[in-house]
């Protein structure tokens, strides 16, 4: 159970950095950036919302003990 639920996770997190890179990529593309630039925002945002993530895993048990 608790691997699935791990997995779920993991799924969710990859989905929702995927809605934030689109979010950041597609309005600077429409803003006249190249497209270098337009995946470089969206590359940053992505890992930043990764990064986030990990993070609140990482203090998450920490807060729970």
């Amino acid at each position: 159970m608790n691997v699935a639920v791990l997995l779920l996770a993991i799924a969710l997190v990859i989905v929702v950095a995927a809605l934030a890179a689109l979010g950041a990529g597609k309005p600077a593309r429409m803003d006249g950036a190249s497209y270098p630039t337009a995946l470089t925002r969206a590359a940053v945002t992505s890992a930043a919302v990764i990064t986030l993530a990990c993070t609140a895993a990482g203090v998450l048990p920490a807060l729970l003990d």
